[in-house]
């Protein structure tokens, strides 16, 4: 009898390291009651708690959301990743299980809505080896550049903001593996749970339409719109659901027809639109080039510059037009689409001199002029600069004269680089009123009040297709003179657009063919999201509403 306990022992270690002779890498030991308590659940809180300060009264089994709610969720699994891949192909190195990750599914009030095989770079190899504990933020007031963040994101685009209205509803989650094989095999559940997400009552005055105050400086307009849409579009933004917009105007047959504003902004408030400035530039070159001090958009760099005192000179420089910056068209070696592109602008803001990183650039031997679109910041600085060097008094004091006065825009902000020019590349603050009279003159063919800011002809090359975009990149379109051009579709009608457009989801969009010119400031910046909430605003909400 003595010799039963050891006995015992030796069989259970035997059957322990028989249980665990699958294994491919050795994951972390799970001695956590916690964990041993919650094996393949999903848990919820506020935030991602360290596993050893984690209590039961940390677990959440409802929170409200509002634009402050932070939300992060913890699966409890078995083992790590990597060891349950192994288990689906027992063939396969921890480098080609690593080609694989997890799936999530989630769904609402018992619905599926959305399903992700996240992306093989999503999450670092050595936590996919070791941790039997996925600890991830959901939602973040800090807006952390993090994966989890975003999908979470492209599930609430794509079905959860619809899916989530107001009232009580619960979400759930589950978690399982998937490997490559070369197809795509999805292994059984590794964990699941699930929450209550209550969707806040909008109070009926908050969401209301808001009243158009005197002194807007623009003829405010008697013509009816849907006000049901508009309200229910205040009520999406306040609950969260649009996030991050800090404002609406839209300018009908000229006149002010709708002024809202959120998030702590109003009407005097002057919003960083980030590259919507960009356009502004174009609109100095052909006023520019109107008035004589810049002969055509044909010239040359080399008529400004001397391109041999740069780095990488090439006789094909020689050759890169002023139009073939404001088409994104140039053969420069950029692409700001393209972390890894050397006219990347990540890698100009660093530096001292911005032009001088652009014109040092290389010439890339696959482009041709005019033949391919690549978004190219640094190129629209070099813009601004040779505006800067050619018009009476620099382009800050030009632009004051000849578009900002005579457009009686008189409270704006200029960003600046480093040689302390105005910057072109974005940024440049106004009232989203004033980024609308912007909008009106190019609505006006250029005109404002009957005088002729900007020559017509200029406002016609400007909207006309220069280019087409990659679709894959940036989706259907075409742009013009640092414009941009696409349809939106509302209730089987086109809608053409030219539009400028800024991180954050910023925007100023003229119609073609409706008297119509709508502004839309937002704060989105960095954000998934930023572009295809506005774009589902326009199509759902305030195009339907204002075209009735």
């Amino acid at each position: 009898m003595k010799l039963l306990k050891p006995l015992l022992l030796l069989v259970s270690i035997v059957a322990f390291k028989s249980a665990n002779a699958q294994d491919i890498v050795k994951a972390d030991v799970t001695e956590s009651p916690l964990h041993k308590a919650n094996m393949g659940r999903i848990v919820f809180m506020k935030d991602t708690i360290p596993m050893a300060k984690t209590t039961a009264a940390d677990l959440l089994s409802e929170i409200t959301l509002t634009p402050n709610t932070n939300l992060s969720m913890r699966a409890f699994m078995p083992n790590s990743l990597t060891n349950l891949q192994h288990k689906m192909a027992l063939q396969q190195t921890v480098e080609q299980l690593n080609q694989g990750n997890y799936q999530f599914t989630y769904y609402v009030d018992g619905k599926q809505i959305y399903q992700e095989n996240l992306h093989k770079g999503a999450g670092y190899a050595y936590n996919k080896n070791g941790r039997t504990a996925l600890t991830i933020k959901l939602i973040s007031t800090l807006h952390e550049d993090m994966w989890s963040r975003y999908m979470f994101t492209r599930f609430m685009v794509r079905g959860g903001e619809d899916a989530l209205t107001t009232g009580s509803h619960t979400l759930k989650i589950e978690l399982r593996p998937y490997v490559v094989t070369p197809d795509v095999k999805v292994g059984d559940l590794i964990a699941q749970g699930e929450i209550k997400l209550i969707v806040p009552v909008v109070d009926a005055k908050n969401k209301a339409i808001q009243a158009i105050q005197s002194n807007s400086g623009w003829p405010i307009s008697a013509e009816g719109y849907n006000k049901q849409l508009i309200m229910d579009l205040n009520e999406k933004i306040l609950q969260n659901k649009f996030k991050n917009i800090n404002g609406i105007v839209v300018i009908k047959n000229g006149k002010l027809l709708i002024e809202e504003y959120f998030n702590g902004e109003g009407r005097d408030t002057l919003h960083d639109p980030r590259s919507v400035g960009k356009t502004f530039a174009s609109a100095m070159m052909g006023i520019a080039i109107n008035e004589g001090f810049i002969r055509s958009e044909q010239q040359t760099l080399g008529d400004f510059y001397d391109l041999k005192a740069y780095q990488n000179y090439s006789p094909r420089k020689d050759s890169i037009t002023i139009k073939s910056m404001l088409t994104m068209s140039s053969i420069f070696d950029a692409n700001d689409n393209d972390d890894n592109s050397p006219g990347n602008e990540n890698n100009m803001y660093p530096l001292d001199n911005w032009v001088k990183f652009a014109l040092d650039l290389k010439v890339d031997s696959s482009k041709k002029a005019y033949a391919q679109w690549n978004y190219f910041t640094a190129g629209i600085v070099v813009l601004g600069d040779v505006l800067n060097k050619k018009v009476p008094g620099g382009l800050e004091r030009y632009a004051d004269n000849k578009l900002f006065k005579p457009l009686g825009i008189r409270n704006y902000k200029w960003q600046y680089t480093p040689q302390h020019v105005a910057n072109t590349a974005g940024g440049i603050r106004l009232r989203a009123l004033d980024f609308a009279k912007f909008g009106q003159l190019y609505k006006n063919n250029g005109q404002w009040q009957g005088k002729q800011i900007i020559p017509k002809e200029w406002v016609q090359k400007s909207f006309t297709k220069q280019i087409a975009l990659p679709a894959d990149v940036v989706g259907p379109g075409n742009y013009g003179y640092l414009f941009w051009n696409k349809t939106y579709e509302v209730n089987g009608k086109p809608y053409e657009v030219w539009y400028c457009t800024g991180n954050g989801g910023n925007k100023i969009f003229v119609f073609k063919d409706q008297s119509l010119v709508i502004v839309v400031t937002a704060s989105a910046y960095n954000e998934g999201y930023a572009h295809p909430q506005v774009d589902k605003m326009m199509q759902q909400y305030i195009l339907p509403a204002v075209t009735q």
